[in-house]
């Protein structure tokens, strides 16, 4: 049975997700009180800015302070852009703005990292601090390590959020929110809070005041995406993870190179199926709240190359990225090569945007030397990078598919233990070159049959995830006709026999992948 502090406390081995019975609990009092509630749009909103203040502390804890903290600063910066009518001044809040936002989130995200290359390279003894468990610990008694800092779940994604507002403010795109719990509440809404995907004020704003309105035919859409979300996240990403993926990543030299193979592939469609998962649950339960959060994922694999997967993939943070930093840096307005060095820049930095790690800023530079290449292809061939039907375009999409899960190789290698630069980080690399060696010079063919029966239902969950994955999105739309016309009682059973399964296969409870980003 549940206790008062299990209920309201913050347990940091248990936070509150979207797999966890707790959170559909609390859900469902919250479609209980909204059914008073949304007439009135004042009402409603305030009722959510508080159960998202209550979500996210039951996922980070005192962290909450931060997302407060980011938007008091955005929110009297917005108005400060605005009301300034000098152009100076106006560039002097904006940078104050991004020194305030990127400084937290270097602070919490990089501290180690710089520490450890400052150390490194010049013979330091730098001991980052946690100043904000220090507070804690001298006004609230409580007895964190202050020599432990740890970065709060979502912190990237509400930060870059928040940043996108007062750049569109400073560009004349929009004009500030008027009153702060509103903003509040645009930068603290719970589904997407965590995860993403990343929302812009001129999106998400307008709709704060909108009376409440959700067709029967939405309805029914959200309800598809949540149970979609759960079979993602459980039945596809948590089990093939816990049950194959990481045991062969952990140890890739004890197994075959068609295991190693096949760990790759499965977790190509793991962290697709996590992220995408998540994102569907997040735009679901939105919807159920009348609000609509923009598509995050388009049936990346099916890219026919990589400027079309990044067209695909976390559409959100790419888009983000191409209007607040590419574009920033001078995108194609400067000449060719600087095109291709803004890109490679770009990715860098995004890489650099999931962890202080050279692992990702590897898994970057590739993107970025992949997308430059291929716009300079584009241009020595005159051609806009789409390549006709049949093999031709069979052929791209399967080099593009293997060139990505290639990438997800360094994207999964271990974190390292210490150091920045030294021995540790090149251990991860080192992984992936075992890994490639396994694959190409310990096959072992004889063992393939065997080893695709031991793994038969590991291997048959990858596929259905796969074919789902490349089935056109005509064939997808009909199963959820078929699914919003099935009769009330009938679609009940479905969700009851539909959870069932998946409690009968789920794992410990898994964050998402993304949540340490």
């Amino acid at each position: 049975m549940l206790s008062f502090s299990d209920i309201f406390g913050f347990d940091p081995k248990h936070p509150m997700i979207f797999t966890t019975p707790l959170f559909w609990m609390f859900f469902g009092v919250v479609l209980l009180a909204y059914q008073f509630l949304y007439p009135n749009p004042r009402l409603r909103n305030g009722f959510l800015l508080v159960f998202s203040v209550f979500f996210y502390y039951k996922s980070v804890g005192y962290f909450t302070v931060l997302l407060l903290l980011t938007a008091v600063i955005d929110y009297t910066m917005g108005w400060q852009i605005y009301r300034t009518e000098t152009r100076w001044k106006k560039k002097a809040f904006i940078i104050l703005s991004l020194c305030l936002n990127l400084g937290l989130l270097s602070y919490f995200k990089y501290a180690y990292f710089f520490a450890n290359l400052l150390n490194e390279s010049f013979g330091w003894n730098l001991q980052p601090v946690d100043y904000l468990a220090a507070w804690s610990n001298a006004w609230a008694g409580t007895g964190f390590d202050i020599f432990k800092i740890i970065a709060p779940a979502g912190i990237s994604f509400y930060t870059f959020q928040s940043i996108s507002y007062s750049v569109d403010i400073y560009r004349g795109h929009m004009k500030p929110v008027n009153r702060f719990l509103d903003f509040a509440f645009f930068v603290s809404f719970f589904p997407q809070l965590v995860a993403g995907p990343i929302v812009r004020a001129y999106d998400f704003v307008p709709q704060i005041d909108k009376p409440y309105r959700v067709s029967a035919e939405e309805f029914n859409h959200a309800v598809w995406l949540i149970l979609g979300g759960l079979v993602k996240k459980i039945l596809v990403s948590d089990y093939i993870a816990a049950n194959f993926v990481d045991r062969v990543f952990d140890s890739p030299e004890t197994y075959t190179g068609f295991e190693n193979l096949m760990a790759v592939y499965g977790y190509t469609i793991q962290i697709y199926c996590d992220f995408s998962g998540y994102t569907d649950i997040a735009i679901g339960v939105a919807l159920l709240l009348g609000y609509r959060l923009t598509l995050n994922f388009l049936s990346p694999y099916s890219a026919v190359n990589i400027t079309d997967f990044w067209r695909r993939w976390h559409i959100s943070l790419s888009t983000w990225l191409r209007d607040y930093l590419y574009i920033s840096l001078g995108g194609n307005r400067k000449g060719k090569i600087r095109q291709y060095l803004n890109l490679l820049i770009t990715m860098l930095l995004g890489g650099l945007w999931h962890g202080a790690n050279l692992k990702f800023i590897i898994w970057g530079g590739l993107h970025g030397l992949a997308l430059a290449f291929h716009k300079m292809w584009m241009e020595l061939t005159n051609t806009k990078g789409q390549p006709g039907t049949g093999v031709g375009r069979f052929v791209s999409q399967v080099v593009t598919f293997h060139f990505v899960a290639f990438c997800w190789m360094f994207f999964r290698a271990r974190d390292p233990d210490q150091g920045a630069w030294g021995v540790d980080w090149a251990k991860d690399v080192q992984m992936v070159w075992r890994m490639l060696d396994r694959m190409a010079n310990h096959f072992e063919p004889q063992l393939v049959l065997q080893q695709v029966a031991a793994y038969r239902f590991i291997f048959l969950i990858m596929a259905a995830a796969y074919l789902i994955h490349w089935m056109r999105p005509g064939t997808k739309r009909l199963f959820e006709s078929w699914f919003g016309r099935v009769p009330d009682l009938a679609k009940a059973a479905v969700i009851v026999l539909i959870i069932l399964a998946l409690y009968q296969v789920k794992t410990d409870t898994q964050p998402f992948i993304y949540f340490q980003f």
